[in-house]
């Protein structure tokens, strides 16, 4: 959301299984915070990240397990989907086909950080 917002003040970003629709996340959680969908549709539009994705400017990772449990899969897709409609170029979605929510091997675990690294090197580090 922050690199959606306030792109100005990043330069690279990273999206670790992150929701990006509230109205698709888990309703029970949610609707603590947020009411629902159909009373404070307004609520779940402020604080998506998919409903700022115009504001991208500056390059995006965004690792997610594709058995994901707790923040679904499509969720990331969905959000890919909005990057490519917008022409957005400079994102990237990667997959890791085994994993849930919270890894677990440790291959994906080095590719994830070596992927990070690699791109806050080219593009924050001075």
């Amino acid at each position: 959301m922050a690199l959606f917002t306030e792109a100005e003040h990043f330069g690279a970003g990273v999206a670790l299984r992150s929701v990006t629709d509230w109205a698709h996340y888990n309703h029970g959680y949610t609707s603590n915070i947020l009411n629902t969908p159909a009373t404070d549709s307004l609520a779940y539009a402020r604080s998506s990240p998919i409903h700022f994705a115009e504001g991208l400017d500056d390059p995006l990772l965004m690792p997610h397990g594709m058995v994901d449990l707790n923040v679904q899969f499509q969720d990331i897709v969905r959000l890919g989907q909005r990057l490519i409609e917008l022409g957005k170029k400079d994102w990237e979605i990667a997959l890791y086909p085994v994993e849930g929510h919270g890894f677990q091997e440790p291959s994906s675990w080095t590719d994830q950080y070596l992927r990070i690294l690699k791109l806050f090197e080219t593009h924050i580090r001075p």
